[in-house]
């Protein structure tokens, strides 16, 4: 068992690191303008894969209502913005730099956790937190490939990433609740 969760965690980080290796490469070398229709590509061809293993049985998938369609939406209108702004961050910056900053997302969800939802937090996620945000703070001061502007789109991604993650969180819960 132990075997199976390594392989699996293994085999999420590669394919993890290979669609940002691969979006970099796209984005940047290749010079590809449509980014946005690259990730739908993307995105299409993770839906399919989902689709599949939920034929196979190997993810469960509730069929919805409206309403419950309908409590989504802010998180998917977050979730554009989260394309675009990430693909324009991720063509002007180092893949390290975009990565961490992308990673700061992790600041706002503890934080809203603590602030609204009343969790308590371990001190061990609050000083990795702290630490995480202090690294993102350094970075404008230690790129040497520092661009402003993919610093900006950067922040955008991570004002669409930070309320989306918390928005879905909040809308699980929800649903979890009524079920």
């Amino acid at each position: 068992m132990c075997m199976r969760r390594c392989l699996v965690g293994l085999t999420f980080c590669t394919c993890y690191l290979a669609s940002y290796l691969t979006n970099k490469y796209v984005l940047s070398v290749l010079k590809f303008t449509y980014p946005t229709l690259f990730q739908g590509w993307q995105t299409l061809i993770g839906g399919l894969l989902l689709h599949v293993s939920w034929k196979l049985g190997w993810a469960e998938i509730n069929s919805s209502s409206r309403s419950d369609v309908l409590t989504w939406l802010p998180a998917s209108v977050l979730f554009v913005g989260i394309i675009y702004a990430g693909s324009r961050a991720l063509s002007r910056l180092a893949i390290p730099v975009f990565l961490t900053l992308h990673n700061v997302a992790e600041v706002i969800i503890c934080g809203h956790q603590k602030c609204f939802q009343k969790e308590k937090t371990s001190p061990a996620k609050i000083c990795s937190a702290l630490f995480l945000l202090a690294a993102a703070g350094c970075l404008p001061f230690n790129d040497s490939q520092f661009d402003p502007d993919g610093y900006f789109w950067a922040v955008v991604h991570l004002f669409c990433i930070g309320p989306r993650l918390c928005l879905l969180k909040s809308t699980c819960a929800v649903l979890v609740g009524l079920l």
